[in-house]
Order: C-alpha cells, then sequence, then structure tokens
C-alpha cells in the first residue's frame, strides 16, 4: 500500500497560510462562526476557478477543523495533510470600522494552520511534480513564523516556480510592528507577483503622498515582475515591469457595485488574476514564467478586468463566496472594465 506521505498531488498551486474561523459580531452582539482566513479564501477561490489548487497547512481535528476540511474539499482543493491534528482552530473576532472595513482581533498561539515547519513545506510541494506557482502572505508574515515561510519561500523561487506574496497586512494583531515590516519585506524579496492594497502600503510606511507612489516604492525594492494594487472602490492598478521601465495599468468596473460584504474580496481579487494568468499562459503554450515576462498592455487588461470581476462577485454576497471562472468571466461582458 502507498504511504500517504508519499503520495504526489496532481495540483498547479500550492498556497500555505492561515486557516481560521472568523467569528462575526453582528448587531445585537452574536458572534456568527464562518469559514476564513486570507489564505484560505485564496485556497477556495482559486479551485473554483479551475485551478488544480494545493493547501499545504494542516487544520484541526476539533469541530471548526472539521468543517474548514469540508469546505476546501467540497471546492475540490488537494490537502497536503489529511489527517488533523492535535492543535485547535485559529480565531479571528471581527467588526466593522466605522468606514466599514473588516476590524479583527487574531487568537494563534499553538494552533494548528501554525504547526508547520520549512521542510514540510518543501517536502510538500516536492510531491507536485506539476506545481508551477506557490501563494502565500497575510498572517503567514509574521516575524515569529520567518524560520517557516521564508526558507520555503526560497527554495519554491530556486525550483523555478513562480512566487506570488500578497502583503495583506494585519497589523493590530502584530506585537513588533517594524519586525513585522521586516519580516514582509524579506518574503517580498522572493516574489515575481505581489499584491498589496492602498492601506497595506500605508502600514509598511513606505514614502511616497500616494499610493502609486508608494506602490512604485516598494515593486523597486523586490524582484517582482508585475503588482496588483487594489484600490477598494476606486478599483485596482497593475504595475508592470519590463527591460522598459515601470507600465501603469488602472481601472474600475463600468457600473458602481453593490456592496453587501468585503470579506474575501482581496483574495477573490487575486485568485482572478493568477487564474486567467495561468489560462493565458496556457493559450499561449508558455510556461507561466514565460507569460508572465513577456505580459504585454493587452494581456495585463484582460487580468485586471477578470481579476475586479471576481472581486464584485464577491462582495455581492454575505460572506466569503467566491465565484467560477464562468461567473467571472461573464460579468466581464456584462459589466466591462473602464481603464484610466
Amino acid at each position: 500500500m502507498e504511504n500517504p506521505e508519499q503520495a504526489q498531488f496532481q495540483a498547479r498551486v500550492a498556497t500555505a497560510g492561515e486557516a481560521l474561523i472568523d467569528l462575526v459580531l453582528q448587531a445585537d452582539g452574536r458572534l456568527d462562526p464562518c469559514l476564513g482566513g486570507a489564505v484560505y479564501n485564496l485556497t477556495r477561490a482559486l479551485s473554483r476557478q479551475g485551478m488544480a489548487t494545493l493547501y499545504l497547512n494542516p487544520l484541526s481535528g476539533d469541530r471548526f477543523g472539521r468543517q474548514l476540511a469540508r469546505g476546501l474539499v467540497a471546492d475540490g482543493v488537494l490537502l497536503a495533510r489529511a489527517e488533523p491534528v492535535s492543535e485547535v482552530s485559529s480565531l479571528a473576532v471581527v467588526g466593522l470600522t466605522e468606514a466599514g472595513h473588516p476590524d479583527y482581533a487574531f487568537y494563534r498561539e499553538l494552533v494548528a494552520d501554525r504547526a508547520v515547519s520549512a521542510a514540510g513545506l518543501v517536502q510538500a510541494c516536492a510531491r507536485a511534480p506539476g506545481l508551477q506557482m506557490v501563494c502565500t502572505g497575510a498572517l503567514a508574515l509574521a516575524a515569529e513564523d520567518a524560520d517557516k515561510y521564508l526558507p520555503w519561500l526560497a527554495a519554491q523561487r530556486a525550483d523555478g516556480r513562480l512566487v506570488v506574496v500578497d502583503a495583506n497586512l494585519r497589523p493590530s494583531v502584530m506585537r513588533d510592528l517594524p519586525a513585522y515590516r521586516r519580516n514582509v519585506m524579506a518574503a517580498l524579496q522572493y516574489a515575481d507577483l505581489v499584491k498589496a492594497s492602498d492601506e497595506d502600503l500605508e502600514v509598511l510606511d513606505l514614502p511616497g503622498e500616494s499610493a502609486e507612489a508608494r506602490a512604485l516604492n516598494l515593486l523597486a525594492q523586490t524582484p517582482a515582475r508585475l503588482m496588483a494594487l487594489t484600490l477598494g472602490a476606486q478599483g485596482a492598478a497593475l504595475l508592470r515591469r519590463d527591460a522598459g521601465g515601470t507600465h501603469w495599468l488602472r481601472a474600475r468596473e463600468s457600473q458602481p457595485v453593490a456592496v453587501v460584504d468585503t470579506v474575501g474580496a482581496g483574495d477573490c481579487f487575486l485568485a482572478g488574476l493568477l487564474t486567467a494568468l495561468l489560462r493565458g499562459a496556457d493559450e499561449a503554450g508558455q510556461a507561466p514564467a514565460q507569460a508572465l515576462a513577456t505580459l504585454d498592455e493587452a494581456r495585463c487588461r484582460a487580468l485586471l478586468a477578470h481579476a475586479l470581476a471576481s472581486a464584485s462577485l464577491c462582495v455581492m454576497q454575505r460572506g466569503c463566496v467566491p465565484p467560477s471562472w464562468e461567473q467571472a468571466s461573464a460579468r466581464t461582458r456584462e459589466v466591462p472594465a473602464a481603464f484610466a
């Protein structure tokens, strides 16, 4: 009988980072438990868009952990650690700020999704011979977990896989903000593609009078060829770097979006962007790294339009409900992106 630890995974994308339960504060004071975590949401969103996706972190055997596992499996995600671990599930209490943005308090000591090692992450990726891309970010960028994720990122870049880092910052839970910033920047040194929001750039304390200026500053400090900058209700931008310099493309949907809930919007945006990139590579008969290196404005327009549609479909529903590729593609036709 085959040893489960030696079984191979048929995956194109691997994700590493938090899977947790969002306890969402209701108007009457109740806490409503929802499956969540930025990397967990991204993982489900990638799989729903048709990407064979491998989730690398373990999940708890407690009630919440079993629910998290069922959610991934139901969306077609492969689990690198199918057997549950004894550690408990991570929790987050989620409210809304006066501006309507999610406000988080995390409970993440001795939890299941942090029970990983760099060697274990590398070994799991080695068991996926068709793996082309790895993604991490959000709480995985905590300085306390640098010994787990930084060596893994270095190994994946050395092995020729595209590295995607989402600088989705959670400053409210990081005790040492300067150390957190340093570790985020260290992780970005391995990135081929970076995603950040205008709020993330402010937390990183980058110089510049505008989000665009701070984004240029950040991109210049990394080896990344492409950066996705989300701008909330103002849409998003792509910064593409090649031998000719850095090229900007900015867009928003041509019609207002009826926002119900913004949780998971950035994760669905990134999933849409990455799926469009990989599908475009397939259509062109290119490896993903080659596709990223040869992006032109027309391809970037298609990537950005699909990413915006993916995010809009998410925010129009309660909770993070990622759309399929077909649903997001239909929206790009029904509500075209308006490019600046």
